[in-house]
């Protein structure tokens, strides 16, 4: 068997005539990648959820990348140790990147519970072209919340190496935009990263 090293000398990258400044002056607008991370329950899907509508309804071309819904299918063969999480988002990161490179502002709500992952994401994009986002919530008040059981299955003992629990959760240190739910409305924190990522219009 060929080993990956061997394979990967082999491989060339092909230089596309359409670029992604192409595809982002077609769509009329600045492609990005918003990065939500944050606890389970914290309220990453609802403000991603949100977010998206109110790009939508400003006219920006947009996805929404899931972490639940990217392991229902690219990532249904990993499990939640460290490295399957690392993995995940490496798989997630480069999806990312090749929808910004579409033209699409491209809006990612994960846990990504370590910093050298978040980072890695980060290291894929140009500057200016990377968001982070904190959807910052006291465990307890996502222990609270647990809007998918997961806090009381995992307290039961039937999730193992879950975030926030028996897996570490490694908070931003200087995110772009910083989100308080437990005492802001999920509106106020939607207007919030819109301020921030809308300095420099998208569209």
């Amino acid at each position: 068997m060929q080993d990956v090293s061997s394979s990967q000398r082999a491989i060339h990258w092909h230089q596309q005539s359409v670029d992604g400044e192409a595809r982002a002056r077609l769509k009329q607008q600045r492609p990005v990648c918003l990065w939500l991370t944050g606890l389970s329950g914290s309220g990453k899907s609802t403000l991603a959820n949100l977010l998206e509508a109110s790009l939508y309804d400003k006219g920006v071309h947009t996805y929404l990348l899931d972490g639940d819904n990217l392991r229902h299918g690219l990532c249904s063969d990993l499990g939640f140790s460290d490295s399957d999480r690392t993995e995940n988002i490496r798989r997630a990161a480069e999806v990312a990147k090749l929808m910004v490179d579409a033209g699409l502002v491209v809006i990612v709500s994960f846990i990504s519970p370590f910093r050298a992952d978040r980072a890695f994401a980060r290291s894929l994009f140009e500057p200016g072209s990377f968001f982070e986002v904190f959807v910052d919530a006291p465990l307890q008040a996502c222990m609270q919340r647990d809007p998918k059981g997961l806090y009381a299955k995992a307290q039961r003992g039937e999730l193992k190496n879950f975030t926030g629990l028996d897996s570490p959760y490694e908070p931003p240190e200087s995110p772009e935009v910083h989100l308080r739910t437990a005492s802001d409305s999920p509106q106020e924190c939607v207007e919030m990263v819109l301020r921030r990522i809308l300095a420099t219009p998208l569209a």
